[in-house]
């Protein structure tokens, strides 16, 4: 027992000495980097400052070593400042005190011959929110935004926002950096000035008209993040300043009925939709600045990243021709190929884009079935893209395609295929025998959901059609004891009680089944249950006299305050436990059996184009924090000589001037200064002139006696064209002095 114990001493001795041993280990490696930091030698800083920055990559706390790191930033090293600037980034908003210390020191280093220095120390001032130093921060921005530059312009450019968020009333000053900053030809600042001006002032168009023209011509040069910004203002600006150029392919509204109305409106799109691909989708009433637009931003469908595809899809969506969009289909068909990640935004807009103009993914069917690694959202909404372009060529291959998908071991996707399926029958009136066919076949499926779902399906097809129903509702009503899903048992109690009057033998049986179940049932049944004991009462109340009362009577203790309230207002209007009649059972028939409007069984993403494409807020399909509508068309087309920009061309006027002072004057008969001078310009001319004939002279000569002396050794050659360089020399100061003396030909 005594060596157990001094066992477990020594263990745990160990074990405090492990941990106090890595501290420690932590700590040398602290002190070591320390000692490397206050190093004269600008390789041990350098190699110190390179441990630290990895370090903050791999996300360690090194926040501790701030006092030693700052004190390299006077460093005479350009590679140590870099370093030290990268450090300061990261952690000079969590020590502002210390970061404050080395202002003037920020401040030097906005003078740097070094761009990359000049660049990082705006940075790292702007990374300080102290109210105090806002002065400063704005000197330096509009200094730097008059660098020489472009990457320190475009470090400028982002540090706007910083400003802004820690001093709002630097609005106006910053607002004229950023007309300046949008002024700059260079693409690489173009991107990081347009991302400053949406976040300081989106509404200040003006700032953009004189600029829009260079814009749309340099957005296929800019980085890939400033083209996704370029792209994503220059679509609210032609939202605002061009008219809509479908406004001529509107369909016609006036239909007699609501259903008519929205299927006008359907055909009468697919229809323009279709003409517009035959007929330019009306190019000729396109404003010439929105056709400059489409045209600069197409070929940035072809680029690799798949953000600024979809940002030039979103584009053309909302503010090209019909015809136009056809354009983006295969860019998006070609983002389907690349990462999962990117899937889902893909299909997501596709899907929308898909409700809206069925035909233009009509012929890539294929590319949108459902593979067996595609995860769970992926498949619903392939689902939901084959269900929109399903037309009456290919309803065939979409159904087989469906029957595999009913029998996949994702329960929601086969879920969502049985509904598909419902609206494939409801919208192809060619298919809806077949579709109800095949759904009634799937009520034996052993998978519940599965069930549940088709029940639901076939309940709002009933609606719909003029099928035989009294077949179909007594097979359903078979399954009342297996069915498990709560909201397909409503449904089938739904359905009895609609056409109650159709089956008046059946609906006491029902109601026997489920008065014995009513307290084990949920809400929805409850309620069903209720109403259909409603309308069984007011059909023929002599074959439920007391089973009526019964299940009211459970309903009347319910702990849900829908269904008591549901039993009291049964009990009122028919009163079936009293002899009087109730005053109100007269109107009894309307409250509970008017004519329901058949349900409507159309896409999810409909009117989800609400939300800008691309967008969180579409994504999500509700409003995210910070998102801005897309603003309408104008109804009158706004001044286009806003986006004209005034030449200014008194610099080349004296360009011409100057030049012309320079050009040959012909002789004046009258001054003898201006003949002098021609007379000076002749000799100088014949002086050029006889020099170049001796000077071929010269070369003639020496080639002759080149050829007669073959024989000549290499000192001698090099004797020679050293002579004659010589002579070359001596012939150009000839030339200045006289004509006679030309230069001679080498031996």
């Amino acid at each position: 027992m005594a060596s157990m114990g001094a066992f477990v001493a020594n263990y745990d001795a160990n074990k405090q000495q492990d941990k106090g041993f890595g501290t420690n280990m932590f700590f040398r490696g602290h002190q070591s980097l320390k000692e490397q930091l206050q190093s004269m030698k600008d390789k041990e800083t350098v190699e110190a400052m390179r441990k630290i920055v990895e370090m903050v990559a791999k996300g360690q706390d090194v926040s501790d070593l701030f006092p030693d790191v700052v004190k390299n930033v006077v460093s005479k090293s350009t590679e140590v400042k870099k370093l030290v600037y990268m450090y300061l980034v990261r952690y000079a908003e969590e020590q502002q005190d210390l970061a404050l210390l080395s202002i003037s020191t920020f401040q030097k280093g906005l003078k740097d011959p070094n761009q990359l220095i000049r660049a990082s120390a705006l940075r790292v001032l702007s990374s300080i929110r102290v109210q105090m130093i806002v002065p400063i921060m704005m000197l330096a921005i509009k200094d730097s935004v008059s660098d020489l530059s472009p990457y320190v312009r475009k470090t400028a450019a982002h540090a706007i926002p910083k400003l802004y968020a820690l001093d709002p009333e630097q609005k106006e000053g910053l607002i004229d950096v950023v007309e300046k900053l949008l002024q700059d030809k260079t693409t690489l600042v173009a991107g990081s000035a347009v991302m400053a001006f949406e976040q300081l002032c989106p509404d200040r168009i003006d700032l953009i008209h004189k600029n829009y023209r260079r814009l749309c011509a340099i957005v296929a040069d800019i980085d890939e993040w400033g083209q996704c910004a370029v792209i994503n203002m220059l679509t609210r600006y032609a939202r605002t300043q061009f008219m809509d150029p479908n406004r001529q392919e509107e369909p016609k509204q006036g239909s007699s009925s609501a259903e008519e109305t929205s299927g006008s409106e359907e055909e009468s799109s697919e229809d323009d939709f279709l003409e517009s691909l035959n007929t330019g989708g009306g190019v000729d009433g396109t404003d010439p600045d929105l056709r400059l637009l489409l045209q600069a931003c197409r070929p940035l469908l072809q680029s690799r990243n798949s953000a600024v595809v979809m940002q030039v899809a979103q584009l053309f969506y909302h503010c090209a021709p019909q015809g136009e969009i056809v354009h983006v289909v295969k860019a998006l068909i070609r983002l389907l190929k690349g990462r999962r990640e990117a899937q889902l935004i893909v299909l997501t807009n596709i899907t929308t884009m898909s409700a809206k103009y069925r035909h233009l993914f009509e012929q890539h069917l294929k590319s949108f079935y459902v593979n067996a690694s595609d995860p769970t959202q992926c498949r619903l909404l392939k689902l939901e893209i084959l269900t929109n372009i399903a037309t009456e060529s290919n309803i065939g291959l979409l159904l087989q395609e469906f029957q595999t998908y009913v029998y996949s071991s994702d329960k929601e996707f086969a879920a969502a295929t049985v509904h598909a399926i419902g609206r494939c029958a409801a919208e192809i009136s060619e298919v809806t025998d077949a579709c109800l066919h095949g759904l009634m076949n799937l009520i034996s499926n052993q998978d519940s959901i599965v069930v549940g779902e088709s029940v639901i399906v076939i309940k709002k097809l009933l609606q719909m059609q003029n099928s035989d129903k009294l077949s179909i509702i007594k097979r359903m009503t078979r399954l009342l004891d297996s069915v498990t899903v709560p909201l397909a048992k409503a449904s089938i109690l739904w359905l009895v009680g609609e056409y109650v009057e159709k089956v008046p033998k059946l609906a006491p049986d029902v109601l026997r089944k489920m008065a014995k179940t009513f307290p084990q049932e949920e809400d929805i049944v409850k309620l069903q249950v209720l109403n259909l004991s409603a309308k069984a009462w007011i059909v023929n109340n002599k074959k439920i006299t007391l089973l009526v009362p019964y299940i009211l009577a459970q309903a009347k203790y319910d702990l849900n305050y829908d269904i008591r309230d549901r039993e009291r207002f049964i009990r009122k209007v028919l009163s079936p436990n009293s002899d009087t009649p109730s005053p109100l059972e007269k109107f009894a028939k309307k409250f509970f059996m008017t004519s329901k409007p058949p349900p409507n069984l159309k896409s999810n993403f409909k009117n989800r184009d609400e939300f800008q494409l691309g967008s969180l807020s579409h994504i999500l399909n509700q409003p995210a924090s910070g998102y801005q509508p897309l603003p309408p068309f104008p109804d009158e087309a706004p001044d286009s000589s806003v986006r004209d920009v005034v030449v200014d061309n008194s610099w080349m006027n004296e360009q011409v001037a100057r030049s012309e002072s320079f050009t040959k004057k012909p002789k004046s008969f009258y001054s003898d200064g201006e003949s002098d001078s021609d007379e000076d310009e002749d000799d100088s001319s014949g002086e050029y002139e006889t020099d170049s004939d001796e000077e071929s002279d010269s070369e003639d000569e020496s080639e002759s006696d080149e050829d007669s002396d073959e024989e000549t050794s290499d000192e001698e050659e090099d004797d020679d064209s050293s002579e004659y360089e010589d002579s070359s020399e001596e012939e150009d100061e000839s030339e200045s002095e006289s004509e006679s003396d030309a230069p001679t030909a080498p031996p």
